[in-house]
């Protein structure tokens, strides 16, 4: 594919511009130059790179650093009257990290292949070396506390160095936070809006210093700055959304992925939009399930480890649930589809494999794009609201009668407000 070729040398040109910076070598224009747009409102092609305007800046102790604007991202465009938008698609993945199984490595490689690019949700105890875990003061839990645990030093350069690489194609670096609590006893669902707070902080501190902490100190920097780059996240089990939502809004966050929602156009709570996870079909069964592989593998089988014989089964019922939904958007309403998965190899991986089969079929259609949430927030961001309003009106799988020129033939015009008795208010 041509793209995806284009796509790679570009992102080699960064990186080479990126660590040449380093030592005081840069130069250029900065590398983002304007998209032409396209025939459906989507964003453009992906925008050129080159080198950064000037030397990278480091900031703190080096481990991040400001670079210049994310290159490989779409440029958002504004539908116009009676066009037919995209339909986007986001795969996320939960608690991004670069381990022996070297999945993370390996869907950065699926998604150079189908130009498709995705969300990381990084788990900041991943950047923390176990020695140091005391830095992690959890909220209603001891210090150096997680459920999750934390990582060795050659493990935090590795998911480092996936973290970097990913950015610079064009993907997204969110936060999964840090010590994955869940349930009664002091999980994020108890947690208070201040408490949020402070788990936020505390996973931007591990990402902005995993240099010293990791003794790590002649490594090369992530390209981002933390702060600019962290705009949405899922909080740990889909719990605590409310009170994480309302901290989020405080803090200059764009969007949550914690909750339930039915395969239709998105809406705002608290300022941010809501992408939450959605209820897709799961074939041979009377219900539907949440678009994550784990909500998959636990209907299916209860563990992670479940009968081998039916392991290939399971990975295509999930792989055809998400194409089933797929369909009904593309065909349907064109709600952007929300996935959600882990880096694991439950039930002998067959969920990779379902998600990768995913990629490699829906990626590749036309007027389809697949995209980190940061994308999809610029083009919502980008949209008439009203436009966008009227999108919501369609059900689940409801197609715009008379097709999508007629349905979006004219921009809506907002309702006047009643007038007050006796006539107009005063």
């Amino acid at each position: 594919m041509p793209a995806v070729t284009k796509r790679t040398a570009a992102v080699g040109a960064v990186a080479a511009a990126l660590f040449a910076g380093l030592v005081g070598c840069s130069t250029g224009d900065g590398g983002r130059k304007a998209a032409d747009g396209t025939e459906h409102g989507a964003p453009a092609q992906k925008q050129g790179v080159g080198a950064p305007k000037s030397a990278v800046r480091l900031i703190g102790d080096g481990s991040t650093a400001f670079t210049g604007a994310q290159p490989n991202l779409l440029r958002p465009q504004r539908l116009k009257p009676g066009e037919t938008p995209p339909q986007f698609v986001v795969f996320s993945w939960d608690g991004a990290g670069e381990d022996s199984q070297k999945l993370f490595s390996h869907f950065r490689e699926v998604g150079r292949k189908y130009d498709a690019t995705m969300t990381y949700f990084l788990s900041g105890v991943y950047l923390l070396p176990e020695e140091k875990r005391s830095l992690y003061e959890p909220p209603q839990h001891a210090a150096g506390s997680s459920d999750i645990g934390f990582n060795d030093v050659e493990g935090i350069r590795d998911t480092v160095r996936e973290l970097r690489g990913a950015w610079l194609e064009g993907n997204e670096v969110g936060t999964h936070f840090n010590g994955h609590f869940c349930g009664a006893n002091g999980g994020v669902g108890t947690w208070s809006v201040d408490e949020w707070k402070s788990e936020i902080a505390q996973a931007k501190s591990f990402v902005k210093n995993w240099k010293t902490n990791a003794g790590l100190s002649s490594a090369e920097p992530l390209p981002f700055d933390y702060d600019e780059e962290l705009i949405g996240a899922r909080t740990p089990c889909l719990q605590g959304q409310d009170a994480f939502m309302r901290a989020a809004s405080q803090l200059g966050f764009r969007y949550d992925t914690s909750g339930v929602n039915s395969q239709v156009w998105p809406g705002r709570k608290y300022g941010l939009w809501d992408l939450s996870l959605q209820m897709v079909p799961f074939p041979g069964r009377a219900f539907e399930t949440l678009s994550m592989d784990y909500n998959f593998m636990v209907n299916q089988s209860g563990t992670t480890k479940g009968d081998p014989a039916m392991h290939a089964y399971w990975g295509d019922q999930m792989r055809d649930g998400l194409l089933r939904a797929f369909d009904r958007a593309y065909e349907g309403n064109r709600a952007p589809l929300i996935i959600g998965n882990h880096f694991e190899s439950w039930n002998g991986g067959t969920y990779m494999t379902a998600v990768e089969e995913t990629i490699a079929a829906v990626c590749v259609k036309s007027d389809v794009e697949c995209v980190s949430f940061r994308q999809l927030v610029d083009w919502l961001d980008a949209q008439d609201p009203l436009v966008l309003e009227k999108m919501r009106q369609l059900q689940v799988g409801q197609a715009p009668e008379g097709g999508w020129a007629r349905f979006l033939a004219a921009p809506p015009v907002a309702a006047a407000p009643p007038a007050g008795k006796g006539g107009a208010e005063r």
